[in-house]
């Protein structure tokens, strides 16, 4: 290849290089909790551990027990989620504390799930809840990677495997009634409401007992925000919740692409390295034909 060509394809590659890292990405708009947005507040102070919440979940949902690693099938109590249990307790206990923590779809402003599904089976629907349509789910899982939470479970164990998470019982919302775990437990700590209600009877809470609580509401700004909110007597990386960045993660994720494909600079760029590398091979070709 002689010196020119050379040139040509090295500047092309770099411009495509540059091309596709954005000065400036524009920023995506902010998603902000539905008018008619529901949701959950679950206090670590109220909970026994009593279980009845799991229990009403799988009644209502029809799912089956979950006894592994407990023999012959005489014991219900699952470690966390999984295809078969779309709500759990967990029990933290170091050598100072102790707390029991729920745990079940975070039901998210702006979904990571919902951002990374491609054919749109999980999507915001009524209430603000995070809906899965299993007609339009093509397995591929990517709503389980996605999840900060770690909420979707994939059914493994069926040969027309869905995928299992908390849908907020939103066919018993449709008749009007609450969902089931909430309707169940015995001191309610974990309770159902309107979402910007619970917000404030969750401040309410830290304002009246301000050394029973960590003086945080989980679920107010983490991750863009989400519909189920926590207060705790416990820090709350201890019960499992790791992310503290206000940046919904389709925010951060698409803010990015769409300042890659601003302009259909990606793909011009792409096109003009690929016919450099052609105009590079014809060459090489000619070259050794004469």
């Amino acid at each position: 290849m002689d010196t020119s060509r050379r040139s040509l394809f090295k500047g092309l590659a770099a411009a495509a290089t540059l091309s596709v890292i954005p000065a400036t990405a524009a920023a995506r708009e902010k998603r902000l909790a539905p008018s008619d947005a529901v949701g959950m507040l679950y206090d670590t102070t109220r909970c026994i551990g009593c279980r009845a919440c799991t229990v009403a979940c799988k009644e209502a949902n029809k799912l089956k027990a979950d006894v592994d690693g407990y023999g012959a099938g005489l014991y219900d109590a699952p470690e966390g989620l999984n295809e078969y249990t779309k709500t759990v307790i967990q029990l933290h206990r170091d050598d100072t504390t102790s707390s029991f923590v729920k745990k079940q779809c975070m039901h998210c402003i702006d979904p990571a799930c919902v951002g990374a599904c491609m054919l749109s089976a999980l999507k915001k629907g009524p209430f603000g809840v995070v809906s899965y349509d299993p007609d339009k789910c093509v397995g591929c899982r990517y709503c389980e990677v996605a999840c900060p939470f770690n909420v979707p479970k994939f059914q493994w164990s069926n040969t027309t495997p869905k995928i299992v998470k908390c849908e907020l019982c939103r066919d018993r919302l449709a008749e009007g009634k609450e969902p089931a775990c909430t309707e169940v437990c015995p001191r309610q700590a974990v309770i159902y409401g309107n979402y910007a209600d619970l917000l404030n009877e969750a401040r309410g809470r830290l304002a009246a007992s301000p050394n029973k609580y960590i003086p945080k509401i989980y679920g107010e700004h983490e991750l863009g925000g989400t519909q189920v909110l926590y207060l705790s007597h416990v820090p709350f990386e201890e019960l499992g919740f790791r992310f503290s960045d206000t940046q919904a993660v389709p925010h951060t994720q698409q803010t990015i692409q769409h300042g890659v494909y601003k302009g259909f600079a990606a793909p011009v760029a792409l096109y003009a390295l690929l016919g450099a590398v052609m105009f590079r091979n014809r060459g090489a070709k000619g070259e050794r034909d004469e």
